[in-house]
């Protein structure tokens, strides 16, 4: 097989696996919400509909934008082995370093989304590409992926790049991605799953959660970061937790 070819299946897989992931765990949750008898995004039925039927074109773009640098690191692995993935943990500094892989790549990775993030919300950035994200208001569980392509880009290259760069095990890998999933679905949902007094105590102080994330998209000049709330409170733009009572 030719290597443009196992490229393009390659990307093609991922595309698949991205998406696939993506509408269930976003149908999960979206489907929880209604089970919970809760109404995320607008309150009029018929723009909601609308606002989530964007949601959902807009995130299968962004899946086959995904799809195309992982097939890339995976290739590069799989044919050359450029990458620092690892498939085995057969010594002791291996065990140590699995856990800390993981924390290594979700600092990495919300440092990353914190200043591209906080990037994007430059006037004329913002008006190219971020508007698209902001256009779900209130935003609803459909809309963790819902990105302009140019966003999207920005997004979808950080992890390959760091499997050149810093080494992890392919499970601890798989750790970081469910993290990534389900943090980026659950923090546009609408509703917080976590218990109050976890989000009122040590937790809600350092990690972030629906509550946090969704008074940026009310406010939209705060609370920037994706897992930590670290860079918000180092650089002065941690605005706190949004109050639920109130709608955007």
């Amino acid at each position: 097989m030719s290597t443009s070819l196992s490229l393009t299946l390659a990307a093609a897989s991922m595309t698949l696996i991205i998406a696939l992931r993506y509408l269930a765990v976003s149908g999960g949750f979206a489907w929880l919400t209604a089970r919970r008898g809760l109404v995320a995004g607008p309150a009029d039925p018929a723009r909601r509909r609308a606002q989530i039927r964007a949601e959902i074109r807009w995130s299968l773009i962004s899946a086959a934008i995904y799809g195309i640098p992982a097939a890339l690191a995976i290739e590069a692995f799989r044919l050359w082995g450029w990458t620092q993935l690892m498939w085995t943990v057969a010594t002791p500094a291996q065990i140590v370093w699995w856990p800390l892989s993981i924390l290594a790549y979700l600092f990495a990775h919300d440092t990353w989304f914190y200043w591209t993030h906080r990037w994007m919300h430059r006037p004329a950035l913002f008006k190219a590409a971020h508007a698209v994200h902001h256009a779900s208001r209130p935003p609803t569980a459909w809309a963790a992926m819902s990105f302009h392509p140019w966003e999207a880009i920005s997004g979808a290259i950080f992890i390959p790049a760091l499997l050149f760069i810093i080494p992890i095990h392919v499970g601890a890998l798989g750790v970081v991605m469910l993290i990534a999933t389900i943090m980026g679905v659950t923090n546009h949902m609408g509703w917080e799953m976590f218990p109050a007094r976890w989000i009122n105590g040590w937790f809600g102080r350092h990690f972030i959660s629906a509550s946090h994330h969704e008074a940026h998209h009310r406010h939209y000049n705060c609370n920037y970061g994706l897992y930590f709330r670290f860079w918000d409170k180092a650089c002065g733009t941690d605005r706190g937790l949004a109050k639920w009572g109130e709608r955007a």
